[in-house]
């Protein structure tokens, strides 16, 4: 089976961080619409989609009209009249001229644009066959102005001149703040995204047939081609996506999802306990879903005798039901595979160790020796469910040396805390989890090139460092330089109180102390940087021998950049506490002590928001640098020699037997044990506030909407 080499690909920093305040700055001006409009999220999500669906097909439109438009006039293409396949060759819907989002918003009468849009959706529909029926068409529900306000939010030049990949991004987090208002079905329909790349980046699907038999929104298929495009191969050409989802409106979404990242999938309206639609029993070149947990309604008679339940049904109650349909989706994805397939899941936590009729089920499974890994997940890591979870991992195509063995990984200790009550996994800390598979398959060149790539990124990293910082030292210069002349004339003025220019002076005084060491610890910091980095560029560290020297080396460097951190934040403070005293002392001076002193507060004032701006870049700077240290150390310290060994707390691999004396349980955390107390050299105090403060506005904000809710009943009571 063919597997993509490739270890991992990254935005530029810049780039990603525009992304995300661009997704942030979309979502709030909409919900901020939603919320004039007294419309409640269910009303209200397909509409929006539909809005970010048609300016992205809009978008699509013009970048392939501009490159048809070239390639005629370079004769790469005869000058003949354009056609609708020119446009779908290009991954672009062409559209009839009342489909268009400009056409739309160039006529004056706002009044008719509920009208429009939806004639607008009818008439892609109507020239795209696979869309017919799918796009929303409801937006009789708004008033002109704030539709009006909608489109206009979505029409902006950053927007108007976004790719598809910022499209695609932009779709999937309005799916996730939707999925966490629970804007449909619970918010069942959207996995997010941690989950899926974790699940992709295990199974690898770069080929064959791709089934997701809850498929939901969608997102397994949207970063399966992800994760093929990043290989540089063409989605369309490497694998076909079927699915099944028994909610129609689910599906909508899900093909909705497809067309704005240029996919196509054949999803059928089906429940998969009763219904294979595609028949796909044993054909399947990969299988990846996030089921349903716990359900127990399955009508044992109808699916008994069912040829994708090879291993029997897990137990059934006295009313013929299934007393948990968990085991039936285990034995499904299994059954959709072909000799070679692979599968990846999530499943409930309470699965891995269940007994009696379960536990007979799993024990036949494990038998096969199919399952090749489990990891454990964290609680918070879904929108509507706090509960912790577990991926599972089939490889019916496992050699015969690794057939006896599965890989335990318990990942809890692992998570980015997005919000109060949502975590997730940094993209490092996804590829690290893969990197321990890839150990896993014996794929030790694949380890060592994430391993060389996070050198590289170090590199990077460390060679802006002397720009940021010579950008905060200028700023610190001016603020100094500002200040330094009122210092010096207010300790002869009357009017200054005593009391106040002592500590005035005294501040200044334990600034400039605090500048020497930092100047010398900066310089030879930058000696040091610059050096590591001609070293990393003369000898690349690509043999395991080489990165451990190099990981060596930088670790003093880390520790440095941590002290200089320290520093750069201790005279910003300095400088703040010195300006705010002089306007004190300022303020305090006689008109004619004022002039004579010539200090000008707004000025400085700005000098040293400038400073702090200044300081937060050389920061962010810094600990990208050491940042990218940790995980090639993460990575080194835990496989020194780029081989699998178990880690307590996070990794064992287990054979068959050990597996029989557990119980047949397959839950992680039996087997890896407990990691070490470590000290967390790398804490992160700003972090941890910015933490503090995520939670409580959080908390401002449920507070908000109890509130209004609370209100809102009031009213309806007539109280």
């Amino acid at each position: 089976m063919p597997r993509a080499r490739k270890a991992f690909h990254r935005m530029n920093g810049s780039t990603f961080r525009d992304i995300e305040k661009l997704e942030k700055d979309l979502w709030s001006a909409a919900d901020n619409l939603r919320a004039n409009s007294k419309l409640t999220s269910s009303d209200y999500f397909m509409p929006v989609l539909g809005i970010i669906f048609l300016r992205h097909a809009a978008n699509r439109f013009d970048t392939a009209t501009r490159e048809i438009e070239k390639d005629q006039a370079s004769g790469k293409m005869p000058k003949r009249a354009i056609l609708k396949a020119d446009y779908v060759r290009r991954r672009a819907l062409w559209l009839p001229e009342e489909a268009r989002y400009d056409w739309i918003m160039a006529k004056p009468d706002k009044s008719r644009l509920p009208e429009l849009v939806t004639k607008a959706m009818v008439a892609i529909e109507e020239s795209f066959e696979p869309l017919l029926g799918v796009l929303p068409k409801d937006y009789g529900i708004f008033e002109p102005k704030v539709l009006e306000d909608l489109m206009g939010t979505f029409n902006g030049e950053q927007i108007r001149n976004a790719s598809g990949d910022v499209f695609g991004r932009i779709y999937e987090y309005f799916l996730a703040e939707f999925s966490m208002q629970k804007a449909h079905d619970n918010g069942e329909f959207f996995t997010p995204s941690s989950i899926v790349q974790t699940i992709v980046n295990v199974i690898e699907p770069n080929h064959g047939k791709v089934l997701d038999p809850a498929c939901g929104s969608g997102g397994m298929f949207v970063q399966s081609s992800h994760f093929i495009e990043r290989t540089g191969e063409d989605t369309a050409h490497k694998v076909v996506f079927h699915g099944q989802e028994k909610n129609p409106t689910t599906i909508r979404i899900a093909q909705m999802n497809l067309a704005v990242h240029g996919l196509e999938g054949r999803i059928a309206e089906a429940i998969t306990y009763y219904q294979d639609e595609h028949n796909l029993a044993g054909q399947c070149d990969f299988v990846m879903a996030n089921p349903p947990f716990n359900v127990d309604l399955v009508d044992a008679e109808r699916i008994k005798g069912d040829p994708r339940l090879p291993f029997g049904l897990p137990g059934v109650n006295k009313g013929k039901k299934v007393q948990n349909g968990n085991y039936l989706w285990i034995s499904y994805f299994w059954s959709y595979l072909n000799e070679k397939g692979r599968a990846g899941f999530v499943m409930s936590s309470q699965a891995s160790s269940a007994g009696h009729g379960e536990k007979d089920v799993r024990r036949r499974i494990v038998e096969t020796g199919d399952v090749d890994v489990m990891v454990a997940i964290r609680g918070n890591f879904f929108y509507t469910r706090s509960v912790p979870c577990e991926l599972w991992f089939f490889d019916r195509g496992k050699p015969q040396k690794r057939r006896n063995t599965v890989l335990m990984i318990d990942a809890r200790q692992i998570f980015r805390k997005v919000t109060r009550k949502i975590f997730d996994f940094t993209p490092e800390q996804l590829t690290n989890l893969s990197a321990i598979v890839w150990l896993h398959r014996e794929e030790k060149d694949r380890f060592l090139d994430l391993v060389q790539q996070y050198f590289g990124q170090i590199r990077t990293e460390a060679e802006a460092v002397p720009v940021a910082l010579d950008s905060f030292d200028a700023e610190l210069a001016g603020v100094r330089e500002r200040v330094a002349p009122f210092l010096k004339t207010v300790q002869k003025l009357e009017s200054a109180d005593a009391e106040k220019r002592q500590v005035l002076a005294d501040t200044a005084a334990e600034l400039e102390q605090a500048v020497a060491p930092y100047e010398a610890d900066r310089a030879a910091l930058v000696k040091d940087v610059e050096r590591f980095c001609k070293d990393c560029a003369k000898n690349p560290p690509e043999a395991l021998k080489r990165q451990h020297a190099l990981h060596a080396v930088f670790d003093p460097i880390a520790e440095r950049i941590r002290g200089l951190i320290k520093q750069v934040d201790l005279l910003f403070k300095l400088s703040a506490r010195l300006v705010d005293l002089a306007g004190e002392v300022s303020v305090a001076l006689s008109e004619e002590d004022l002039v004579s002193a010539q200090f000008d507060r707004r000025g400085t004032a700005r000098l040293v928001r400038q400073l702090d701006d200044t300081r937060k870049i050389s920061v962010a700077q810094l600990r990208h640098a050491a940042y990218f240290h940790r995980q090639a150390a993460w990575l080194l310290d835990r496989f020194p020699n780029a081989e699998l060994q178990p880690v307590p707390g996070l990794v064992k691999a287990v054979t068959i037997a050990e597996i029989e004396a557990a119980d047949w349980s397959l839950t992680p955390g039996r087997y890896v044990g407990i990691a070490p107390t470590e000290e967390d050299e790398d804490f992160d105090f700003e972090q941890t506030l910015r933490d503090i403060h995520t939670e409580l506005a959080d908390l401002n904000s449920e507070a908000s909407e109890l509130a209004s809710r609370i209100h809102e009943n009031f009213e309806e009571l007539g109280i």
